[in-house]
């Protein structure tokens, strides 16, 4: 029996069960779509982005959408090499399926891997359909302000010869702050196809759930602690070193308990300062998806980073998370970058300059000295800001109509 629907194709290398934040918000456009009446069809890895050990259905249909996930297309990120061999492999593999697939209405990709863009390519000229390109981070420029490669090396040059094709052959672009579209249109006119739309949270109002978090708590011996959490990828580019460096002056008060969540190549600071015995860290690895909320909603304070040259490079995607479970956040980095804007002047947010440990502390005493009461009003405004300008289904809704625009 043929499928008349009209046909998505996603490459993307992250997708549920996998945690990794482009996964989660590249499925829910996907099972949107599915929901609208298109067929759904997801190339992903067979193997965990962070933690390659672990391993994952090759074919399901998940919450309407078919997704099909391809050995050897991760190996971790020990190191940048084995990363761009991963993302090689699987970029091969699902262009090659891709071709195979029948019919194909729309092809988009995202930035996992970095370099998809050019699979995107190649599939929407032999498939003859548009393409949209889903930017949530901008390679080579993260790998060059991480010190990774040189900035006049061959790669580099050769990454952005990529990204130029594929904003020349993209039908549409989507960045999710206007500091990205500033760095996009940089590199290439994009005039009249750059979209604007910023990232959600898939746990809206979680916070505002009677015992929210208490279960978290309660398994990690944290009752009774004023929590302070930064959960999510470590990455280099979100610097920790300020906010550890208030851990450790805030050793001595017991009743101050910070809490890290997840993975990535920065986590070796915070596992190095337990090592240490630096008894008011502790250390957590990434959640599983469905228990994601009960743990944010275990923070009193959620800390996002952004180091102060990855603006419009990286995008700040924790904060939708920490202000729809309704906490109050504390923002290391420049506060001209979308946190900033988002935090500056409101009462849910504190913003600290990278270095200033003294700032971070005397922050986080004033959140914890609010009465229980200011405490949970500041944290509600902070959800109703977020359900009012990154709703899930409002900002899920905009892209699917940019999609079905092609």
């Amino acid at each position: 029996m043929s499928d008349d629907r009209r046909t998505l194709l996603v490459v993307c290398q992250v997708y549920p069960p996998d945690p990794a934040a482009v996964g989660q918000h590249v499925a829910d456009l996907a099972e949107h779509m599915a929901g609208i009446g298109w067929r759904v069809v997801v190339y992903a890895s067979a193997r965990g982005y962070d933690d390659p050990s672990r391993f994952y259905a090759r074919w399901e249909q998940r919450n309407g959408v078919d997704v099909r996930r391809l050995p050897l297309s991760s190996f971790g990120k020990s190191s940048l090499a084995w990363r761009l061999i991963g993302g090689g492999l699987f970029l091969l593999q699902a262009v090659a399926r891709g071709l195979f697939l029948g019919r194909v209405d729309r092809v988009l990709v995202s930035t996992s891997p970095p370099f998809a863009g050019i699979g995107g390519v190649l599939l929407s000229i032999m498939k003859r359909v548009p393409l949209i390109w889903w930017v949530m981070d901008i390679n080579p420029d993260q790998m060059v302000v991480a010190g990774k490669v040189r900035a006049e090396s061959i790669p580099v040059k050769v990454f952005d010869w990529i990204n130029r094709q594929t904003l020349r052959r993209a039908s549409t672009v989507v960045v999710l702050d206007k500091y990205m579209a500033k760095r996009i249109a940089a590199k290439e006119p994009v005039t009249g196809k750059l979209h604007i739309v910023p990232p959600w949270s898939p746990n809206e109002s979680l916070g505002s759930q009677p015992g929210a978090g208490d279960a978290f708590r309660r398994a990690h011996g944290l009752e009774g602690k004023f929590v302070v959490m930064y959960s999510g990828n470590h990455a280099l580019q979100h610097p920790l070193d300020t906010l550890l460096a208030a851990a450790r002056s805030l050793a001595a008060d017991p009743s101050v308990v910070f809490v890290f969540i997840g993975g990535g190549l920065g986590k070796a600071a915070v596992d190095w300062a337990v090592a240490e015995g630096v008894g008011n860290i502790v250390s957590f690895p990434f959640q599983p998806l469905a228990d994601i909320g009960e743990s944010l909603a275990a923070a009193d304070v959620h800390v996002v980073t952004m180091g102060d040259e990855v603006v419009g490079i990286v995008h700040p995607s924790k904060i939708y998370g920490a202000m729809a479970v309704g906490r109050p956040i504390l923002f290391f980095g420049p506060t001209e970058s979308h946190a900033g804007d988002i935090l500056r002047g409101r009462p849910f947010g504190k913003l600290v300059a990278h270095g200033d440990a003294g700032e971070a502390v005397t922050a986080i005493r004033q959140f914890g000295g609010l009465p229980p009461a200011t405490r949970t009003a500041v944290g509600a405004a902070a959800a109703a800001y977020a359900l009012a300008h990154f709703s899930k289904i409002k900002q899920v809704s905009r892209i699917a109509a940019i999609v079905e625009g092609g």
